[in-house]
């Protein structure tokens, strides 16, 4: 399974590199979408849950890592995408959920995080410690991180050796975009200064020697870094090659390692395939997907209005401004500007915020409602044009076939540009 991982940084040095997409998602759609795909393909899906997502407490998915597992092996097995397929991911593990707490607090809860996940039979682990927790500054010092990295990895270690499991492979780095985008217009992203990733990597091989993990280095993948790319509410900061070429030529003194790329979302495909080829083959996406998911909603939304008698005007929009405006939690804070502002981006922001509303009752008695009008209905082409350009009237067949077929167009640019030779 991870020869699919472990192969990146030789694809590269042989001049045949590829990449993967990590589906960065807990959205049963969006799972549903990618695991399709995979057992369409019979290629390999890297499927991956956050810290904030998915830990031992419930996170705000309400799952552990074992429930997530569970959760996606059983829409696997009703799609026929083979259990071995599947590449499972823990993000940005470390004590981000518990900051306010004092370190020694949070991280005794990221170190039984990360047992969970591995004992749940995570594969990929991104070791996090980038932040301070209470007391501390915002952004800690490179060798702080790294032994705290350290710990969290030898947990990792002992917990796969008892549970009997193939040792993971690791992703490391300090330098990690924000969750979810930027909070922010951006006009440009510096990308990461190579004399610092070089001291962050070299830190890093230091802790783990010290900590008595120097072998256990050796399966350490993948740093994160910022290669320049972005996306905040409004717009998208697009991969340039010329600007990330420094820190690229690094790799050619690493030729063991490769970079990982965070908030890849909305990158055109050429853009995705310049990442792979520069360097930085796994692609994380996860608000670019549901933002698809929302969009084809929407879309429906209105269609039922067209054709169903007695639907309405727009419930399911209505239903979702009521949701947010009532419990602004998740998006207050990430979004400016006067009401008008507000409004617009509650609904169509690239932060796609919106997401972590889908599971209340609310949401998905709305979503229900809509599925249930358009149960059996026959999309007019010409009105599936109108609506839903983006989707062909083969993929119309049903209401959920439009939704799975909106996930799937993102899903296949990232399969196009990560162009897979297994």
């Amino acid at each position: 399974m991870n020869t699919v991982l472990t192969g990146l940084a030789a694809a590269r040095r042989a001049g045949r590199p590829y990449g993967i997409a990590s589906v960065c998602s807990a959205h049963p759609v969006v799972l549903r979408a990618a695991l399709r795909r995979a057992a369409r393909s019979g290629g390999p899906v890297l499927i991956e849950a956050t810290c904030n997502q998915v830990n031992q407490f419930g996170g705000y998915t309400g799952m552990t890592p074992a429930d997530f597992v569970a959760f996606v092996e059983k829409i696997a097995s009703e799609e026929g995408a083979r259990r071995e397929q599947i590449i499972f991911g823990g993000d940005h593990l470390g004590p981000n959920p518990w900051r306010k707490e004092p370190a020694e607090t949070a991280l005794k809860k990221a170190a039984d995080m990360v047992e969970a996940y591995v004992a749940a039979g995570f594969g990929k682990i991104h070791l996090d410690a980038s932040m301070g927790c209470a007391g501390e500054p915002v952004a800690l010092d490179d060798h702080t991180v790294a032994q705290r990295a350290a710990a969290l990895c030898a947990v990792a270690e002992r917990t796969a050796s008892r549970a009997g499991f193939a040792p993971p492979v690791y992703i490391l780095g300090t330098e990690v975009p924000i969750p979810g985008g930027a909070d922010h217009a951006l006009d440009v992203v510096e990308p990461t200064a190579p004399e610092a990733a070089r001291e962050t990597i070299a830190v890093h091989r230091e802790a783990f020697a010290k900590a008595g993990l120097a072998d256990v280095f050796a399966r350490v993948i993948a740093f994160v870094v910022q290669p320049g790319v972005e996306f905040g509410s409004d717009n998208v900061i697009a991969y340039d090659p010329q600007r990330a070429a420094t820190l690229s030529a690094l790799l050619d003194e690493e030729q063991d390692l490769v970079f990982e790329a965070h908030s890849t979302d909305y990158q055109t495909e050429e853009a995705l395939a310049a990442l792979v080829g520069d360097g930085y083959p796994i692609l994380k996406v996860g608000p670019g997907l549901t933002f698809a998911y929302r969009e084809a909603l929407y879309g429906l939304d209105l269609v039922a209005g067209e054709l169903v008698p007695g639907y309405g005007d727009r419930p399911l929009a209505k239903a979702m401004e009521a949701l947010m405006t009532a419990s602004p939690g998740y998006w207050s804070g990430y979004y400016h500007g006067d009401e008008t502002a507000l409004r617009l981006q509650r609904h169509f922001s690239y932060s796609d915020r919106i997401r972590y509303y889908w599971a209340q009752p609310e949401a998905a008695a709305a979503v229900a409602r809509l599925l249930a009008a358009l149960d059996e209905v026959k999309i007019p082409e010409t009105v599936l044009h109108q609506y839903l350009p983006f989707i062909a009237p083969e993929e119309a067949d049903s209401a959920e076939s439009v939704l799975i077929a909106a996930v799937d167009l993102v899903l296949a640019t990232y399969e196009d540009a990560a162009g897979v030779k297994l």
